[in-house]
């Protein structure tokens, strides 16, 4: 039985899909047009302008995130101590600079929101609850954020 007040995303094609940073909502950082939210973020895993470069111009957001994960190309040292705050920037561009996204993530109320996905602990929900679920932190600290533009 789903909990109530809580509202889970993963895929793009749910209900809630864009809240999924694969969903086809470009934003606009540093300057560049990246296609999706994944795509800016797995881009600034690298310090080398031409890996950054070829993440953004990746076809698709599962492309992209496959070469952020590639390991044969150096991270940023400093990576996991700002990737969080990238993921902000991300959502929080996203969800600024398109209106009715704004207007869906307002909407959800004081729900909690969780990225349900047996396929990652730090940024989603582990499938059962016992991941972080980062992205949902994230997309709630946005909405708080929103509420007070």
């Amino acid at each position: 039985m789903p909990e109530p007040n809580v509202i889970h995303f993963y895929s793009v094609n749910d209900e809630y899909g864009e809240f999924s940073n694969f969903a086809a909502y470009s934003i606009k950082l540093k300057g560049k047009r990246w296609p999706t939210s994944e795509h800016y973020f797995q881009a600034q895993k690298f310090q080398h302008d031409g890996h950054r470069e070829e993440v953004r111009k990746a076809k698709t957001p599962m492309i992209a995130a496959r070469l952020g994960r590639d390991r044969k190309k150096k991270l940023r040292r400093d990576w996991e101590s700002i990737k969080d705050n990238v993921m902000r920037d991300a959502v929080m561009a996203k969800f600024t600079q398109h209106d009715d996204l704004r207007e869906r993530l307002l909407a959800t109320g004081n729900a909690k929101l969780v990225e349900r996905t047996a396929n990652d602990d730090y940024w989603g929900d582990g499938g059962d609850g016992s991941g972080k679920n980062m992205l949902g932190r994230i997309l709630m600290e946005v909405r708080e954020k929103l509420r007070k533009l």
